[in-house]
């Protein structure tokens, strides 16, 4: 399974969840491939946040080799998932994808932990540490839940 993981800039929110899930997944054996991408292409060619990249060490997980990018038409028909990390990114998803939009791709990423909610990832951009810790530990706990969901809908059998 190919899955994207979309923010703003592709700087915050989207690398500390492709990381996550990532860690997460080949530890499963799973076998899934995780990107990310932003919606605005502010920061195209540029490294995860400073303080992405620094709770994710914290935490075991090394994320400084990804590039931020911006989502194109394309990657509608490459990833069998595409995840947003907030409303208004999925509005821009919409926008940018056009006709290779697909609903059933593509969903809102906190709607995994709470389905049918709607919410969105804080943007820890503007604030402090703190925020990034809190987000680092939301997008982890919904990355346990995205897999927990995939297992108890699959006859998934991991690869050993």
């Amino acid at each position: 399974m190919k899955i994207l993981m979309v923010c703003l800039g592709n700087i915050c929110r989207s690398p500390l969840a492709e990381g996550i899930l990532q860690n997460k997944v080949d530890a499963a054996k799973l076998g899934w491939n995780v990107d990310s991408a932003g919606t605005n292409g502010f920061h195209d060619g540029e490294s995860p946040h400073k303080l992405s990249q620094k709770v994710a060490v914290a935490n075991g997980i090394d994320i400084s080799e990804q590039i931020s990018r911006r989502i194109t038409q394309e990657d509608f028909l490459i990833y069998d998932r595409l995840y947003a990390m907030s409303v208004d990114v999925l509005e821009d998803m919409k926008r940018i994808g056009g006709e290779q939009f697909n609903e059933r791709k593509c969903s809102l990423f906190l709607n995994e932990l709470h389905q049918g909610k709607n919410n969105s990832v804080p943007d820890p951009w503007y604030g402090n540490e703190d925020g990034f810790i809190e987000v680092f530990q939301l997008i982890d706990r919904t990355c346990d839940a995205l897999i927990n969901n995939y297992l108890q809908t699959t006859n998934y059998t991991p690869k050993i």
